[in-house]
């Protein structure tokens, strides 16, 4: 702990913390700031979060600072952020976690919907993360935007566990502490006075009772909402207003938002969003599986839709006959497997029958006038036809 009288100093580039030296200043939360620093033994680069100065004289924000190195390093996944070191310099204490290149998912939601690809994508990766977290009883308790960071190959990272729980198994966690206060519009966590950020909290959690995995869910569905519509599910003016929406009131249908967002997509944050956590998700598992279902029959339906190739015939000129050895035979008729791929794509076994019976028709009567003739159709003789069996078919396929 730093001195009463003491207060250490902010580093700048350029300073030496321990054997890491300090290259930039990359941004600031709740509970410090991170540099951009290299680590001066092994000669890579790497991410020095330094507890705040102002917060280093307090033994609760100095002990949360310690469980959020202690909860990340316990985890093994390639979502969440590894944290390399712990130590302290000079009365600050400091975290050394890899260096991520790339952008928070605020920041690439910014105000606008995300592609349901994304959403999806991103959805998997955290809560694949948050499975392994809860199978060793950690829940996180602050689940939000600000706290996942997506790198420039589009992995999601899940950071900032300073106010995780750990508790005895797996879903386990303690009771919660006093609740919270609306923050700034950045949405950053306030130690000492805060169990998490207001518009990213579970009903159970703004209650103030005992968390397990459910609650970090419900904060992942606030996380997947707002990636779906662009905009928070609960929000307000003062955090009474908040807690109100989060208690009692259901959040606006996210496709009323996104009219281009999938119904079941919906039907999958909207379950997470349930306010009694029996009726949620009861594990990140069991919302990875839908999850990735919902993708696995995404993807068929989009392969299913491509357009079926069509094989055209040749024009032919108003008044000439189809004759001559570079011309198609004129009574012609597609190949089997043709007919059969086209009678598949009509609605009713009825209509089958009347396509088939019609290609059987023109095939049988050109084969006639043919071999009556002596010469080649023209082109009106297939117009002919064609109207004459279309015209029988329509009447077999309407008849009861």
């Amino acid at each position: 702990m730093v001195p009463a009288n003491e207060t250490p100093a902010q580093p700048a580039p350029g300073d030496t913390v321990s054997h890491y030296r300090i290259l930039e200043k990359l941004g600031g939360g709740g509970m410090g700031v991170v540099y951009r620093a290299e680590d001066t033994r092994l000669g890579r680069p790497v991410a020095l979060k330094v507890l705040s100065p102002a917060l280093s004289r307090d033994r609760g924000a100095a002990e949360r600072f310690v469980r959020e190195a202690r909860a990340a390093s316990a985890l093994e996944h390639p979502n969440i952020c590894v944290i390399h070191d712990i130590g302290e310099h000079e009365g600050g204490q400091f975290i050394v976690m890899e260096l991520l290149e790339g952008q928070s998912l605020r920041q690439r939601i910014a105000g606008r919907p995300v592609d349901a690809d994304e959403v999806v994508d991103v959805a998997i990766q955290v809560a694949d993360a948050l499975d392994v977290a809860h199978a060793k009883g950690i829940v996180h308790r602050d689940v939000k935007p600000a706290n996942i960071f997506l790198t420039r190959r589009g992995q999601a990272k899940i950071l900032d566990f300073g106010l995780a729980k750990a508790g005895s198994g797996p879903g386990a966690a303690e009771d919660s502490q006093s609740p919270t206060e609306v923050l700034p519009e950045e949405h950053l966590t306030s130690p000492g006075h805060v169990v998490g950020t207001v518009a990213y909290m579970s009903p159970e959690q703004a209650r103030g009772r005992a968390l397990d995995g459910r609650s970090d869910l419900f904060s992942l569905g606030l996380v997947l909402y707002e990636m779906a519509t662009g905009r928070p599910a609960f929000s307000g003016a003062t955090s009474a207003v908040i807690f109100e929406a989060i208690l009692d009131r259901a959040p606006i249908p996210p496709l009323r938002l996104n009219p281009a967002l999938s119904p079941d997509l919906e039907r999958i944050i909207l379950r997470c969003l349930e306010k009694d956590p029996k009726l949620r998700y009861q594990t990140a598992a069991d919302l990875v599986a839908d999850l990735r279902r919902y993708k696995r029959d995404s993807d068929s339906g989009r392969s299913a839709s491509r357009p079926v190739e069509v094989v055209a015939t040749p024009e032919v000129a108003p008044g000439s006959d189809m004759t001559g050895p570079a011309s198609a035979p004129a009574a012609s008729v597609p190949s089997s497997s043709l007919v059969r791929s086209a009678a598949r794509l009509l609605p009713t076994r009825r209509a089958r029958w009347a396509a088939l019976a019609t290609v059987a028709v023109i095939a049988v009567a050109a084969s006639v006038l043919y071999f009556r003739r002596g010469e080649a159709l023209t082109q009106q003789d297939f117009i002919l036809l064609t109207d004459f069996t279309n015209t029988r078919a329509t009447r077999s396929s309407t008849a009861p």
